[in-house]
């Protein structure tokens, strides 16, 4: 049976003084690297699946495959890779998740039909597991009072990566083919694991002796592939269909299943006792509302902005000029990112989450009800883009605060799961809002479908700000 944990703050690591400082910093910035490169890959895709559809000579349920497979691959591996950090060792499974990464976008840059991208994109979704080694390895390398701002500053690039893989296909589409939206990321990719070679220290001989228990394991990715694979695909099969509700079923079925295995085991995947932990249970609902609200504005904002103004709403904005809609929302993380340690230093984690889900509703709020302007587009990215930043660094810290060291990758990885669940059902949802206002004359939908969705969102994001005032009230710094 899995030992309950209660720990109300950061455990000694097994090097409390941490690394040199400049060594430190060294690890931090490779480890900030290898984060960037992975959120820019999972948005890189979105803005060009038009010109990957056309082509590749397919219709939009193939074009569709190639998010789905990556959502679905990254989401059954991270646990899986999180728990094996555990087990074989933490660089070792991050310089094996950066080689798959590379192998992976490797062949999504050679693929010559739509099953060879496919499977570049399941193989790059091992990399999914890079941030929740890459928390653990702070945990263990830094300095104990830099651990909250390094997860912070790690876990940050999430939303930073992600706007800028909004923005970067239109610059470079209007030049070359869509083949080099792999190759230009591929030596990124590559560095990161060259340098994480060198300046990611080995793992010694303090691992844990369990073993990954793999029918556990498979349990788990039949019960995740089951809901993810139905949520994905409502928008075709539709949420009514039998189709898309026996496959929730089943999923749901699969996963209550496995977690009554996780909580007989005497080494579980996930310990379910842990799950339990109020700094823990509050901060993986929080993630799924946040996911809600982060990915489904990569949908919402760039096509209410594409829309030809001729509608009434809409700039008519090109691929490219959606893209910098939604820069705000990067620049302001990434402007605020080296704050992140000054954060720590004078907020307690759940003021911080509160702040940052009642600023995600707030710019939804905004967007919904003022949306006449490009300034008030602008206006409203740029308080997400604070509003993501603030729960993105809470979150991880909130879960690395509650759980023993030993469990900080698996810990982290199921509350990355949860948000990437988070995140395909709000975009399922926010789609299905906007299809739902389709007009009969033009094809096109209504304004009153985006106001929708964005309400969705807002909604989504006072619902976290409520399940993050039941987090403990606690400053790890």
């Amino acid at each position: 049976m899995s030992t309950t944990a209660q720990p109300q703050t950061y455990l000694v690591t097994r090097d409390p003084a941490g690394a040199p400082p400049a060594r430190a910093n060294a690890l931090l910035a490779v480890l900030a690297l290898a984060g960037t490169v992975f959120a820019m890959m999972q948005a890189l895709v979105i803005p060009a699946l038009p010109r990957i559809q056309a082509s590749l000579g397919v219709n939009a349920d193939g074009a569709a495959w190639i998010s789905t497979a990556y959502l679905l691959s990254a989401s059954i591996l991270t646990p899986v890779i999180g728990r094996l950090g555990e087990v074989a060792g933490k660089k070792r499974m991050m310089l094996a998740s950066l080689a798959a990464f590379a192998a992976g976008t490797l062949v999504c840059a050679l693929a010559g039909n739509l099953a060879e991208l496919v499977t570049g994109r399941v193989i790059q979704g091992a990399a999914g597991g890079i941030y929740p080694l890459a928390f653990a390895i702070i945990r263990d390398r830094l300095p104990r009072e830099r651990v909250p701002a390094g997860i912070g500053l790690v876990s940050s690039l999430l939303g930073i990566g992600g706007g800028l893989g909004l923005v970067l296909p239109g610059p470079i589409m209007t030049r070359l083919s869509y083949q080099w939206l792999f190759w230009l990321p591929l030596t990124v990719i590559a560095a990161a694991l060259v340098l994480a070679a060198v300046y990611i220290p080995a793992d010694g001989a303090a691992r844990s002796r369990e073993r990954v228990p793999w029918r556990s394991s498979l349990l788990m990715a039949a019960g995740l592939a089951a809901v993810l694979m139905a949520v994905a695909q409502s928008a075709s099969w539709h949420w009514a269909s039998a189709r898309t509700l026996g496959l929730l079923a089943a999923g749901a079925l699969v996963l209550l299943a496995w977690g009554r295995m996780e909580s007989r085991s005497a080494s579980p995947l996930v310990d379910m006792s842990l799950m339990r932990l109020r700094g823990v249970w509050p901060a993986n609902a929080a993630a799924l509302l946040t996911g809600v609200g982060m990915y489904a504005s990569f949908l919402i904002i760039p096509e209410l902005v594409q829309a030809p103004a001729r509608l009434g709403y809409g700039f008519g904005a090109s691929v490219m000029g959606a893209g910098l809609f939604m820069f705000p929302t990067a620049a302001a993380q990434l402007l605020l990112a080296p704050a992140a340690g000054m954060l720590h230093r004078r907020f307690s984690l759940r003021s911080q989450l509160i702040a940052g889900q009642v600023s995600c509703a707030a710019g939804f709020a905004s967007l919904a009800l003022w949306h006449a302007a490009p300034w008030q587009v602008y206006a409203a990215t740029t308080v997400l883009g604070v509003g993501f930043w603030l729960c993105l660094v809470a979150l991880p810290n909130q879960v690395v605060a509650a759980v023993p060291a030993a469990r900080t990758g698996s810990a982290t990885a199921v509350n990355t799961v949860v948000r990437n669940a988070g995140g395909a059902l709000g975009t399922q949802l926010a789609a299905a809002v906007i299809v739902s206002s389709v007009q009969a004359g033009t094809g096109a939908p209504a304004a009153v479908g985006y106001v929708g969705a964005l309400i969705l969102c807002a909604a989504a994001g006072c619902a976290g700000a409520l399940v993050a005032a039941a987090t403990p009230h606690r400053n790890p710094g």
